[in-house]
C-alpha cells in the first residue's frame, strides 16, 4: 500500500492512499459473500448464486460500496500509522478510483493534533499560599461534629431564627390570583438554606409557631417559569412548627460520644492530624494546578476546533450522568432551566479549551523530558486496584487488558509524573501582605 501525507495548513493535511488491486479483489470477495445472501435468482437457492451469474445479472458495481466500507477503515488506520500522524477528528474522504482489477485510490482530509511550542515550564514562579492548620480550623471541625450529633428540639415560645428547621404553609398570589406551583402545606424548610427565591426566607425570621403573615417577594428575571420572571408577588405564610438544633457541650463526654477517644484534647489532636493530611493534599493540588496553568499560558498552540468540540461532548455526557444521579434527565434539566443545548455547550467552551490546552502541554513536556512509565509503575497502580477490589494482581491486569484500559492507566501515571516534575522544578514566591 502506498501513502502520502501533505500538510495544507497548521493542523490539516491530505492523506493520499493507494491500495493494491489484490486487496481490492479480496474486499470484493467479502462483499459478494455478504450481498449474495440477500438476493434471489430464479433457479438458485438463496445465497447459492455463482459469482459469474451474479455479476452478469447485477453488475460488479453493486459490490463497490460494501467493498469500500470493508477496505476504508483498515487501510486508513494503516496509512495513519505509516505516516505517523495523529488525527483528532473523523476524516473527510474522497474516493478517486475504485474499480475491479485496479488500485483503490482515495484522499482523506485529516485534522491532526497540533504542534505545541513550549514556553517556560522550568523555574515557574508559584505564589506561596498558607496551608497550615489553625486553631480556627480545629474549632470549625469540632463545630461540624457538634452539628452532626445535635438534637432537634421543638421551639414552643420562641420565634424563627436563621438555621431553624420549620414546617410551613404558604400560598402565592400574582395580581391577587393564586398561581400554579405557588402553594405548599406542611413544607419542610431549613431557614437560610436558599431553597426559596431571594427575600422569602429572610421574612420568615421572627414568626412564632402558628403565626400567619403576608410577605412580598420579586421573582428573579431568569426564573424558570416565564410568566413569573421579574414579577412582584404576595405569599401568605403560616409557620406550623419550629425546631432548633441543641448542640452538645464540647467536653470529654462529647469526645467519647463522637470518637474512640476519652478526652476532648485527644480528639482535638486527631483532628489536627487529619486536617494536616487534608491540607497537604490541598497544597499538592494547588501547586500542580498553578504549575500547569503557568506552563499552559507560556505555550503557543493553535488548537483545532474539533478537539474543543470533542471535549465539550465529554463534558455534556458527564453532566448528563450527574443529572441522572439526581433523578433528572439532561433534557428535563435544560427545560427547567430554560437552557438550550447550544447554550450549555457554549457555557462549557472556555473550560473545554483550557482542558485541551493543558493536556497538550502535559504531553509535550513529558515528551521533551522523556518522562516514561515503567511496567513496575503500572503494576504498582494495578496492585492498588487489586487491593481495593480484593483481587490478585494477575486478575486485575487481565481485567484492564480485556477492557483495553492499560494504555489509559499508563497515560494517567505519565500525567501524574509530569505534574510532579513541573512542581519539583518550580519556585515558590512570597505574596506581599
Amino acid at each position: 500500500m502506498k501513502t502520502n501525507w501533505e500538510k495544507i495548513d497548521k493542523n490539516e493535511g491530505i492523506l493520499t492512499v493507494e491500495v493494491e488491486p489484490e486487496r481490492v479483489a479480496e474486499a470484493l470477495d467479502q462483499a459478494f459473500r455478504k450481498v449474495v445472501r440477500q438476493v434471489t435468482v430464479p433457479g438458485f437457492r438463496k445465497g447459492k448464486v455463482p459469482r459469474k451469474i451474479f455479476e452478469a445479472r447485477f453488475g460488479v458495481e453493486v459490490l463497490y460500496e460494501d467493498a469500500i466500507e470493508i477496505l476504508l477503515p483498515e487501510t486508513y488506520q494503516e496509512a495513519v500509522e505509516q505516516e505517523k500522524i495523529e488525527p483528532v477528528d473523523r476524516p473527510h474522504v474522497d474516493v478517486e478510483q475504485f474499480e475491479k482489477g485496479k488500485p483503490f485510490i482515495y484522499k482523506a482530509k485529516v485534522t491532526v493534533k497540533p504542534e505545541v511550542k513550549l514556553g517556560q515550564y522550568i523555574g515557574l514562579q508559584i505564589p506561596e499560599k498558607d496551608f497550615s492548620v489553625t486553631e480556627e480550623d480545629v474549632q470549625a471541625e469540632l463545630k461540624r461534629q457538634q452539628e452532626r450529633v445535635a438534637e432537634l428540639v421543638p421551639v414552643e415560645d420562641g420565634a424563627v431564627e436563621s438555621g431553624d428547621q420549620i414546617r410551613l404553609d404558604f400560598e402565592g398570589f400574582l395580581d391577587g390570583q393564586p398561581f400554579e406551583g405557588g402553594k405548599g402545606e406542611n413544607y419542610p424548610l431549613t431557614v437560610g438554606s436558599g431553597v426559596f427565591i431571594p427575600g422569602f426566607e429572610e421574612q420568615l425570621i421572627g414568626l412564632k409557631p402558628n403565626e400567619e403573615k403576608e410577605i412580598q417577594v420579586t421573582f428573579p428575571e431568569d426564573y424558570h417559569v416565564e410568566n413569573l420572571r421579574g414579577k412582584e408577588t404576595t405569599f401568605r405564610v403560616k409557620v406550623r412548627e419550629i425546631k432548633r438544633k441543641r448542640l452538645p457541650e464540647l467536653d470529654d463526654e462529647f469526645a467519647k460520644d463522637v470518637s474512640e477517644f476519652d478526652t476532648l484534647e485527644e480528639l482535638k489532636e486527631q483532628i489536627r492530624k487529619d486536617l494536616a493530611e487534608r491540607k497537604a493534599e490541598e497544597k499538592k493540588q494547588y501547586l500542580q494546578d498553578q504549575a500547569l496553568q503557568l506552563a499552559a499560558a507560556n505555550a503557543e498552540i493553535d488548537i483545532p476546533a474539533a478537539m474543543i468540540e470533542h471535549e465539550i461532548d465529554h463534558m455534556v455526557e458527564d453532566y448528563g450522568q450527574q443529572m441522572r444521579l439526581q433523578g433528572l434527565t439532561l433534557e428535563a434539566y435544560l427545560e427547567i432551566t430554560n437552557t438550550t443545548m447550544e447554550q450549555l455547550r457554549e457555557n462549557f467552551k472556555e473550560t473545554a479549551e483550557k482542558r485541551v490546552r493543558q493536556s497538550l502541554v502535559l504531553e509535550a513536556v513529558a515528551k521533551q523530558e522523556n518522562i516514561e512509565v515503567t511496567d513496575e509503575e503500572i503494576d504498582a497502580e494495578l496492585q492498588k486496584w487489586a487491593d481495593q477490589f480484593q483481587r490478585s494482581l494477575d486478575e486485575m491486569r487481565e481485567i484492564f487488558e480485556q477492557n483495553n484500559s492499560t494504555a489509559s492507566l499508563a497515560n494517567s501515571i505519565r500525567v501524574r509524573k509530569t505534574l510532579e516534575f513541573l512542581v519539583e522544578k518550580s519556585e515558590l514566591t512570597p505574596v506581599a501582605s
